[in-house]
């Protein structure tokens, strides 16, 4: 039985190679392409301006590493004293160790608890709320998932995604979310081997790591006329593992994105 692992690269890539660490026959199709984003000038007076945000969350691992890379030169890091701010919020493992990597201390690092039912911002909102005073400022460094020639709204930006919850509870303490566009995420350019890949995937029984309810929406944009009853889905959240019921994946099931409980119920499903 074969994982098709659909985070976005890099992270596609230490997915797989954990995976197969553990006896999994795992393969990369990434579903959501990472690009820069064109507005250096609002990321670099992000930059400036972080000293006066109580928290920074980010949004996803791609949102830490896109953030980072445009720092100004000779701009302070920030995250390095623990009593100091900004607080920096993510909502997942994941995230956190690109914090790390990036040198943010440990202690200053806010994420939902190990034990907490999903790592999403509901989760993190019940670590955090108590830091915040009225008005303080929270950063939310997110991506962008519209294409720059286009203003419709996409499935990312409408009401009832994490960061948008976050935001409402963050106004009424009431406090000030602002956001920052670090990346832009788009649906991925895939050869004719990865398209031979998905749709022996669709029915030969493999698991289809899904991560992402934009994942998932690129996927049907890039097989439209593809019948998913025979497909089998393994998502992180459940809002993803409905959409993917929507979808018409035959079986579903659902895991906290962490590797011990992945590889659990990947065996369950064989």
């Amino acid at each position: 039985m074969r994982v098709v692992v659909t985070r976005p690269l890099p992270e596609a890539q230490r997915w797989v190679k954990d995976l197969r660490a553990g006896g999994v026959d795992a393969v990369s199709l990434p579903l959501i392409a990472i690009d820069p984003f064109a507005d250096a000038a609002a990321l670099g007076l992000a930059w400036q301006r972080l000293p006066a945000y109580a928290a920074v969350m980010f949004v996803s691992a791609n949102a830490v590493r896109s953030f980072f890379a445009a720092r100004p030169p000779g701009e302070p890091s920030g995250f390095s004293e623990p009593n100091s701010q900004p607080r920096a919020w993510v909502t997942g493992p994941g995230s956190r160790q690109a914090l790390l990597r990036e040198g943010v201390a440990a202690a200053c690092i806010d994420l939902p608890a190990l034990d907490a039912g999903q790592f999403d911002s509901e989760a993190l909102w019940q670590q955090v709320a108590r830091q915040l005073k009225p008005g303080d400022r929270v950063l939310i460094v997110r991506g962008d998932d519209r294409p720059h020639d286009s203003t419709a709204t996409s499935p990312a930006e409408q009401p009832g995604t994490g960061r948008d919850w976050l935001a409402t509870a963050i106004r009424a303490l009431p406090a000030c979310p602002e956001f920052v566009v670090a990346y832009q995420r788009r649906a991925p350019n895939w050869s004719a081997q990865e398209f031979v890949l998905a749709r022996a995937a669709a029915s030969d029984g493999s698991v289809w790591l899904l991560s992402s309810g934009q994942a998932l929406a690129n996927l049907c944009v890039l097989m439209p006329s593809q019948r998913w009853q025979l497909a089998r889905a393994l998502a992180t959240h459940s809002r993803i593992a409905l959409a993917a019921r929507q979808a018409g994946f035959g079986l579903v099931l659902e895991s906290r994105p962490v590797l011990a409980e992945l590889l659990l119920s990947i065996e369950s499903m064989r």
